[in-house]
C-alpha cells in the first residue's frame, strides 16, 4: 500500500462536491432553496443544454452584504444554524453550509447579490474552486447566482451525465414540485431562450395545481 497522504483543499472540496452535486438538477435545487430561504416572491431559472452548459437562477429575496457574499464560499458557512440544538429546530430548507462551496469547485460561478442596507453589490467569480474576482457591481436587491460548465474539470462526473432532454425534465420536475408547494413565490423557467413555465404567484393552491396539470386534473380529482 502507497504513502497516505493528506489530500489538498482543493481535492478535497472536488470530492466532497459529489455527495452534493450529482447531475445539473442538484444544482437548481440548492440554488432555488436558498432563494426559498431568502424570502424570495420571484425566482427566475434559465438554463442552457439541460443545464450542462448554464444554470442562472435570480431572486428577489433579502440579498447578502458584501461580507457574506465572500464569506458563503467557505465550507459549513451558514446563516441558518449556529449551535447544536438549533439543528432540532430548523425551519430552513438548507443549513449545512455546503452547497455553494460544493458548486463552486466543480463549475465556473459569478454571484452578484445586495442587499437593502448597501448601494452596491457584490461581484463573487469562481473557477473550478479558484477565487478569480471579488468587486462590487451594480444591481437590484436580491441574488443572481450563474454556474457555467458543470463538471468541466471533473471529466469522470461529466461523463455520467444524461443527454440535454433527459436532464432538463430533471429540472422541469423539480420546479413544479417547488412551485406546487410554494404557489406565493412567481417561479419562472427558461431553457435555451424559450419560456418553459411561467406560473405567477397565487393565493389559492388549487389554482397553482391548475397552472400546473391542467383544469382536467382537479375535476377528475372531484
Amino acid at each position: 500500500m502507497g504513502k497516505i497522504n493528506v489530500l489538498s483543499e482543493e481535492v478535497a472540496n472536488r470530492i466532497a462536491a459529489g455527495e452534493v452535486v450529482e447531475r445539473p438538477v442538484s444544482v437548481v435545487k440548492e440554488l432555488v432553496e436558498n432563494s426559498i430561504d431568502a424570502g424570495s416572491t420571484k425566482i427566475t431559472i434559465q438554463i442552457e443544454d439541460g443545464g450542462k452548459r448554464l444554470i442562472q437562477v435570480t431572486d428577489n429575496g433579502t440579498g447578502m452584504s458584501e461580507d457574506d457574499a465572500m464569506q458563503c464560499f467557505e465550507r459549513h458557512a451558514t446563516s441558518k444554524i449556529r449551535t447544536v440544538s438549533d439543528i432540532f429546530n430548523i425551519s430552513s430548507l438548507g443549513f449545512r453550509g455546503e452547497a455553494l462551496p460544493s458548486i463552486a469547485s466543480v463549475s465556473k460561478l459569478l454571484l452578484i447579490t445586495r442587499n437593502n442596507e448597501s448601494e452596491m453589490a457584490a461581484r463573487v467569480e469562481f473557477d473550478g474552486g479558484r477565487l478569480k474576482d471579488f468587486s462590487k457591481t451594480s444591481g437590484n436587491v436580491g441574488t443572481t447566482i450563474s454556474v457555467r460548465k458543470l463538471f468541466s474539470n471533473v471529466p469522470a462526473r461529466k461523463k455520467f451525465l444524461k443527454t440535454t432532454p433527459v436532464e432538463y425534465k430533471h429540472i422541469l420536475n423539480y420546479i413544479h414540485y417547488q412551485s406546487i408547494l410554494y404557489p406565493e413565490i412567481h417561479f419562472r423557467l427558461l431553457a435555451d431562450g424559450k419560456e418553459k413555465l411561467n406560473y405567477p404567484s397565487v393565493v389559492d393552491k388549487d389554482k397553482r395545481f391548475q397552472a400546473v396539470f391542467g383544469s382536467d386534473f382537479l375535476q377528475r380529482d372531484l
